[in-house]
């Protein structure tokens, strides 16, 4: 990040029966225990139901604050009528970054063949990144972990930065 900016980090649960009280957040505390290991703080955290009017304003605060470099959203990624985390999504940002939700399909099919028919988007509004992952833990973490090592990289381009940031793996063929 630039000017050893600490990562800062909104967690967003989608789930009708969790911000019911019916069932138990077990993704969005997960998230938070894998980017509290990456020494990336998290500032908020919140569980909202498969509305899209209540998943947008909880993005919006959050993006519009401009403390939160990176909002992960955990749920609402699926083909039930109820899944409209991506469509929430997609309505706020600036701007698509349609290679990260691609790789998190691709790559996420040898985890779990299904991992293909996740709607998940990734896209930027202002200076946050915001990226939907899977309602599952299982499947938020691994989702996460195939794209954890390029959000650096991407904030640090986001700031203004250039291509060439210390973090950036490169790779070459011979």
């Amino acid at each position: 990040m630039k000017n050893n900016r600490p990562l800062t980090v909104g967690i967003l649960t989608v789930s009708d029966r969790c911000s019911r009280g019916e069932s138990e957040d077990k993704s969005g505390p997960r998230l938070c225990e894998i980017v509290s290991a990456k020494k990336w703080d998290v500032e908020e955290m919140e569980v909202v139901p498969d509305e899209k009017d209540e998943i947008q304003d909880a993005l919006l605060a959050w993006c519009d604050k401009g403390t939160i470099s990176l909002i992960l959203t955990t749920g609402g990624t699926g083909l039930s009528p109820r899944d409209v985390t991506p469509q929430a999504t997609r309505e706020i940002v600036d701007k698509e970054i349609p290679g990260l939700a691609e790789l998190m399909r691709s790559e996420g099919r040898k985890f779990n063949q299904f991992s293909v028919l996740s709607q998940a988007v990734v896209g930027v509004r202002r200076k946050t990144l915001i990226i939907n992952l899977p309602g599952n833990p299982a499947g938020a973490e691994q989702a996460l972990g195939i794209i954890m090592e390029m959000i650096p990289h991407a904030l640090h381009i986001m700031a203004g930065g250039d291509h060439h940031h210390k973090e950036a793996r490169h790779a070459h063929t011979a």
